[in-house]
């Protein structure tokens, strides 16, 4: 896997020192995902990470946005979100059906004490990161 260059803007540690120190850890597990993916994508150089709506935001060079955050008013629930015009969120629930849990056309919902499936998150993310490459193709050309 090659290295890729992370642009990190200056308040996202900020960001992720906020959250509850169980909470952290969840959330920093879906960033390395995603900077671990984008770095298996050999197009993919480098990747912005930004805050956008006050949460961690992940942007490559032909890709559509992947925030992350968890929320207060959903204390046991963290989220990956996905730009809900976009067809990523139908896509992955054509093809992964049950596998996650979602949110409408705009997230993949987790619970604190469920296991990620690495794999087919991976998947999804790889999806976006590329999107606007990719996204005439039937079922994103999953």
């Amino acid at each position: 896997m090659k290295k890729i260059k992370v642009h990190t803007h200056p308040s996202v540690p900020g960001k992720f020192r906020s959250y509850p120190e169980k909470i952290r850890s969840k959330i920093d597990e879906l960033r390395q995902l995603i900077i671990e993916t984008a770095a298996e994508i050999d197009t993919i150089e480098e990747i912005e990470e930004t805050l956008k709506w006050g949460e961690p935001s992940y942007m490559a060079k032909n890709g559509s946005t992947i925030r992350i955050d968890w929320k207060i008013k959903t204390p046991q629930q963290y989220a990956m979100y996905f730009k809900c015009t976009s067809k990523l969120v139908p896509t992955f629930k054509e093809v992964y059906g049950r596998t996650f849990d979602y949110e409408k056309n705009r997230a993949i919902l987790f619970n604190l004490k469920d296991k990620i499936p690495r794999n087919h998150l991976k998947e999804c993310i790889q999806l976006a990161l590329q999107y606007h490459s990719i996204k005439k193709l039937p079922r994103l050309g999953k």
